[in-house]
């Protein structure tokens, strides 16, 4: 039977309550990337690591100056229509076009830097094939 990992939800409400508290606006642009505090989450929902639960991600695309699109990252190497390869800071990083969300400015914590226009196209494309060109059906 597989082991279902240890959670650390009562940490990551803590850290969340400093987030939401913290009263920070950072100014974000598309295509920048940063550490982002994403959480504690639940079954197959991407999680942050370290004691304030970050990981990279993509600012794909700014709604307000308090929210963005967001798409996280990761070193893993995946394949498939939901995942996009590229480089950046010169090491491989991986779009996970799935776990793709909105989310509040309050969640970024220090931006990394910006990916390179040839690869953010690549990753629009990748995201439009996942969730655009797709006609959706109803399993009813």
């Amino acid at each position: 039977m597989n082991e279902v990992p240890e959670k650390r939800f009562s940490e990551w409400i803590e850290q969340k309550e400093r987030l939401h508290n913290a009263g920070r606006i950072p100014k974000v642009k598309q295509g920048e990337i940063w550490w982002c505090s994403l959480g504690e989450n639940v079954g197959v929902e991407i999680n942050g690591k370290s004691d304030i639960f970050t990981r990279p991600v993509l600012i794909f695309k700014k709604l307000s100056r308090f929210g963005f699109m967001g798409i996280p990252l990761t070193s893993q190497k995946h394949e498939g229509t939901w995942y996009v390869s590229f480089v950046f800071q010169d090491k491989t990083s991986v779009a996970v076009l799935s776990q793709a969300r909105v989310m509040s400015v309050s969640r970024l914590i220090e931006r990394m830097g910006t990916v390179a226009d040839p690869d953010f196209e690549l990753i629009e494309s990748g995201f439009a094939k996942l969730y655009l060109n797709k006609k959706f059906s109803s399993s009813r």
